[in-house]
């Protein structure tokens, strides 16, 4: 989920049936009475924009809802890598709110690191938030919002 001042977007992907996102978007998306009613919508994305670690499509979770839909749910270490690259504020924000609620390990992070195809450049980027957020973690509070970025 990503938090768009006070609007919150679910990255969603229709894995059996992909040509049904843009109807899904239109039902569940920004603006619909999904939204309005839920105070959170859709956002249909493509499998080949996250950066994503070999093996992510083994980890995938799976959430059965009462509606009888089923969501599958990328493991959030596996979501940090794709952030980690893309590394925008919001996702910079997304990564420490997971590392303080110890939902997400730099160790598993840094270890599917190696099992994700990248730039060298984006690597090295990837590299340096890791090390920032390692010192970030030691410091005996960490400030909630002192990204240096």
């Amino acid at each position: 989920m990503h938090s768009h001042r006070n609007r919150i977007d679910v990255d969603l992907y229709p894995k059996d049936d992909p040509g049904r996102a843009s109807e899904i978007a239109y039902a569940l998306g920004q603006g619909s009475e999904f939204e309005e009613t839920f105070k959170y919508y859709a956002d249909a994305v493509s499998p080949m924009l996250p950066t994503l670690p070999d093996g992510w499509n083994e980890r995938l979770i799976k959430v059965d809802f009462d509606s009888g839909v089923a969501a599958w749910f990328l493991d959030p270490n596996d979501a940090a890598i794709s952030k980690y690259a893309r590394s925008e504020f919001r996702d910079r924000e997304w990564i420490r709110a997971g590392l303080q609620a110890e939902i997400l390990s730099l160790p598993t992070i840094e270890y599917r690191l190696r099992e994700t195809v990248m730039e060298t450049d984006e690597r090295q980027r990837v590299k340096d938030a890791i090390a920032e957020d390692k010192q970030w973690l030691d410091t005996p509070e960490p400030p909630s919002s002192s990204l240096n970025m």
